[in-house]
């Protein structure tokens, strides 16, 4: 056995050559598969007419405010509609605006009841 390779660094980097030339090839294979993408959309004929300009729509109605529950301050409506806002729903999807019809301590001890099973 004296073909037998202990040197740890020769070893290193043997093994770091083999890592980074598999990740170079699937470099390449990404890259193909980037340029034979059947599923791209094909590229509109640039002396494609123009549409003659339209006319402006007619305005829509101003949709009606959302229904807000007697006890439910200002701020905790702009807190939800700024909520709402960021996740990409506008203020005029906003229906109406009340407290959940159910109690809390009740919820809280059915969760407590089926975590301890003593």
């Amino acid at each position: 056995m004296e073909n037998e390779m202990t040197n740890p660094a020769v070893i290193m980097l043997i093994n770091m050559t083999i890592v980074f030339a598999v990740l170079a090839l699937l470099n390449l294979f990404i890259r193909l598969i980037h340029f034979i993408d059947p599923t791209k959309e094909k590229k509109a004929p640039a002396a494609a007419p123009k549409a003659a300009p339209r006319k402006a729509a007619p305005a829509k109605a101003a949709a009606p405010a959302p229904v807000v529950a007697a006890g439910v301050s200002g701020e905790t409506v702009a807190a939800i509609a700024g909520a709402l806002a960021a996740y990409g729903i506008g203020f005029s999807q906003i229906r109406a605006i009340r407290p959940a019809a159910r109690n809390s301590w009740t919820g809280a001890a059915r969760i407590d009841g089926l975590r301890n099973n003593k």
